[in-house]
């Protein structure tokens, strides 16, 4: 699978964010999308996601022989956490696992009792998601993506708001599920990305530098 970044811009009113990014992202590979604050790495993975539209460009998704994705089946080959992407706060993290395997399937080793074993949220398996912590939170996100059954995974600043024991879960659970799929980390924190084989540069108004 291979998902491609074809002459994207982006900008707000009259001020682009960044034009002219072309990159093929390629599966069984890591990537980590760095730049100052405000250089648009955010932007640039609600683009990746589809949540957001460039300017101009568009972004391709091919399968493993060379075919274009529709965009209305991409939704299903990506998972994706970020700190601005809501739960629903009235879902239990029980409901909240559930709907999520309505629409994409957890790895085979997971069903819904085994991720919350594997989140260490046992006893608040019946708890509205209302009442997590930011912590908490984030330690869901965190699992529905990187533990549904999809070949991309799209993470943005996975560690904000996790304590130091809560990283180390991140880092493990990473490096033991995401072998073989298209991983995607955007960062300005090196100890979030620092298993990523390849490193891209955005900022404002410039092609992507890759390292």
């Amino acid at each position: 699978m291979q998902l491609i970044l074809n002459d994207i811009g982006k900008r707000f009113r009259y001020e682009w964010v960044f034009r002219h990014l072309n990159y093929t992202f390629e599966s069984g590979q890591s990537y980590a999308i760095l730049g100052a604050n405000g250089a648009g790495k955010s932007t640039l993975l609600q683009i990746i996601a589809g949540s957001m539209q460039p300017s101009e460009g568009r972004v391709t998704l091919q399968d493993k022989d060379g075919k274009p994705i529709a965009d209305d089946l991409q939704y299903a080959q990506l998972s994706w956490a970020a700190p601005y992407i809501d739960l629903i706060d009235e879902f239990t993290l029980t409901e909240a696992i559930e709907f999520q395997r309505r629409f994409k399937p957890l790895l085979p080793d997971f069903d819904t009792p085994k991720l919350i074993q594997y989140l260490q949220l046992e006893a608040s398996r019946h708890k509205s998601l209302r009442y997590f912590s930011s912590g908490m939170k984030q330690r869901v996100k965190l699992g529905l993506a990187l533990l549904s059954q999809t070949p991309i995974v799209l993470l943005d600043e996975p560690t904000m708001n996790l304590d130091a024991a809560a990283t180390q879960w991140y880092l493990q659970t990473v490096a033991r599920y995401t072998q073989g799929r298209l991983l995607i980390i955007a960062s300005n924190q090196a100890h979030e990305y620092e298993n990523c084989q390849h490193h891209i540069y955005v900022g404002k108004a410039s092609a992507t530098n890759k390292s």
